[in-house]
Parts: structure tokens; C-alpha cells; sequence
């Protein structure tokens, strides 16, 4: 034997339930007249300052957002291939940093650098998807490439300094700097 009571609202018609939700009858709403179908003309279909068109709204924002994006593709082409060559990368930054020595963490050192231009080419990607995302809506995306670039730079960042960390000469230099 099963229990076969009504589920709540089986058993009320749709005015009990409109009237038990503190609507209306049915007969006494107001239904708007349907709107005819015009042809679009060429004043209809160019947009008009308040209908909420993004195309012509920021035409700011979507040029420093492509200028933003392709100047950090640049950036990551050029900066991805150096970090292909992370052991030449690390001398050069540690002779311009007066560290006497030589960087000799070449398997890290490769490693590494190859883990950082893959993380660079995809937080480019990344921040390029959804910064043409954001412009196709119409919302502002000048500030996503740059969040984009700040959140990428520390991510690669960390992957750098896993190999330099870890050289002997640059660990020597940073003892024999300290307080």
C-alpha cells in the first residue's frame, strides 16, 4: 500500500493557485497588444543611442584592449623563446647583476624555462578568450590583458626562481649580501 496524497498544488485549479500566491484572476490582467512586424529599414537597423548596442559604444575600450593583447602576444613570443634558453637567460641577469659566477643549473635551469613559456603562452590565451569574451557582451575588458599579464608574470615568475634559487653561485651572492 502506497501513499497516494496529492503533491502541494496538484489539486488546485490555476485560479485557487494564482489567488493563493496573491496574484490576480487571469481575466482581470491586462495583455499588450502584439507589436506588428516591420521590415528593418536602414534607420532600424543602425544603432541607436540607448538601445543598449555594444558595437558603437566603446570603440576606446576595444582598441587599447586589441593594442593590450597584441603587445603582450609580442611579449610572449619574445620572452617564451629567451626561457627556452634559461640557462643563457640566467648568466646574462646575473652579470648584469654583478654576481661573479657563472649559472650551472642547466637541467632546472632548461626545465624550467620551457614550464614558463608554456604558462606564458597559455595566460596569454586565457586572457585573450576572455577579453574578446567581455567585448562580444559589451562589458569593458581594457583591464583584463593587464590583470592577465600581472597574474601570469607571477606565476612565471615563480617558476624562474625555482632554478636560480637553487644555483650555487646566485645562492652565494644573495649570503653574502644579507643583513
Amino acid at each position: 500500500m502506497t501513499d497516494q496524497r496529492p503533491q502541494y498544488g496538484e489539486l488546485a485549479t490555476p485560479e485557487e493557485q494564482r489567488r493563493a500566491a496573491g496574484l490576480p484572476p487571469l481575466d482581470e490582467v491586462a495583455v499588450a497588444p502584439p507589436t506588428p512586424s516591420v521590415a528593418p529599414t536602414a534607420a532600424a537597423a543602425s544603432p541607436a543611442p540607448g538601445d543598449g548596442s555594444t558595437t558603437r559604444r566603446r570603440p576606446v575600450d576595444r582598441l587599447v584592449t586589441i593594442a593590450l593583447l597584441a603587445y603582450g602576444l609580442v611579449n610572449v613570443i619574445v620572452t617564451g623563446l629567451s626561457y627556452l634558453d634559461l640557462p643563457n637567460v640566467m648568466n646574462e641577469t646575473m652579470r648584469i647583476l654583478g654576481i661573479d659566477g657563472e649559472f650551472t643549473n642547466f637541467a632546472q635551469g632548461r626545465t624550467w624555462g620551457t614550464i614558463g613559456a608554456i604558462v606564458l603562452a597559455v595566460g596569454w590565451a586565457i586572457t585573450a578568450a576572455l577579453s574578446i569574451r567581455r567585448l562580444r557582451r559589451g562589458r569593458l575588458a581594457w583591464w583584463l590583458p593587464i590583470v592577465g599579464a600581472i597574474v601570469t608574470g607571477i606565476i612565471v615568475s615563480m617558476c624562474i626562481a625555482v632554478p636560480m634559487m637553487s644555483d650555487p653561485a646566485f645562492t652565494a651572492y644573495l649570503t653574502s649580501v644579507g643583513p
